[in-house]
């Protein structure tokens, strides 16, 4: 069942970044909110559970955008995976410290995708690429304000709570 209601969250997420947040662009760049509730998810369920939410967030970004789906899962998985490291080495009801580990998960996410696309002899010039991770980041890190309070409860109290073991 938690399951579904974190798939019900990402994609909620992708219509909200796909539709109204694409008039709030900053220089052409608007947040990833996708990414930034896999890298929340990650931070408070630990590696696994980041892994998983980014398999499933990379799937659905990379179908809605149609092409190089497997850029998508690679580098959520991999700012799932660098999120949840803290789990258990962070304070996770500061909300600075989740600003800080959105912002450094986003610009991971970020360079492992261009990383990939260069790869793939798809180029970016740096100083673009440069400037939209940083905005990437910074947005993802504002819009983290407003949102870790709530995310935090509905994975901690909520319906995204950890199953209790019997």
């Amino acid at each position: 069942m938690r399951i579904f209601f974190l798939a019900l969250i990402l994609m909620v997420a992708l219509v909200l970044q796909t539709t109204v947040l694409e008039f709030l662009t900053i220089f052409g760049v608007r947040p990833d909110l996708v990414l930034l509730i896999v890298i929340l998810f990650g931070f408070i369920h630990g590696s696994r559970a980041g892994v998983y939410s980014g398999f499933l967030g990379g799937l659905l970004t990379g179908f809605l955008a149609g092409n190089y789906i497997g850029l998508s899962v690679l580098a959520q998985m991999a700012a799932g995976y660098l999120a949840g490291m803290g789990e258990n080495r962070f304070y996770k009801e500061n909300l600075l410290i989740a600003i800080i580990v959105v912002m450094v998960g986003t610009s991971v996410a970020q360079i492992i995708y261009w990383l990939l696309l260069l790869m793939l002899g798809i180029n970016i010039m740096f100083v673009n690429g440069l400037k939209i991770i940083l905005i990437v980041a910074l947005y993802n890190g504002a819009l983290t304000l407003f949102l870790y309070k709530w995310f935090y409860h509905v994975n901690t109290r909520g319906i995204l709570k950890k199953p209790e073991l019997e």
